[in-house]
């Protein structure tokens, strides 16, 4: 079973793009739950390890999240597969995501 975490924080405008590629990326596939979660502060951030608003936990775990960055409580680009920056993974780098958690959930 894969466990899907959105953080952000409150009034994200990145979070509505977020939501839709999510479950562009989730169709058709088994029901998923996701949790949703707002993060006030940077102990928060630090205890959910979130690199950025928003985040997506993927069994716990930030799949898009780069080396060196710690917590944050601020907007979060990501890079996109043509170079430019957006507030939200694509499509396609979200379901690269959940089939690669489906596959080591499986595994374990």
């Amino acid at each position: 079973m894969v466990e899907l975490t959105v953080l952000a924080v409150p009034g994200c405008p990145s979070v509505p793009l977020l939501e839709r590629r999510l479950a562009d990326a989730l169709a058709g596939g088994p029901p998923v739950t996701v949790r949703r979660r707002v993060i006030a502060d940077v102990a928060e951030a630090a205890r959910w390890r979130m690199h950025g608003s928003p985040t997506l936990l993927v069994n716990g775990h930030d799949p898009f999240a780069e080396t060196g960055t710690g917590p944050v409580v601020a907007c979060r680009m990501y890079r996109a597969e043509n170079g430019s920056l957006e507030g939200s993974p694509s499509v396609a780098a979200l379901r690269q995501a959940l089939e690669q958690a489906v596959k080591q959930a499986g595994a374990a």
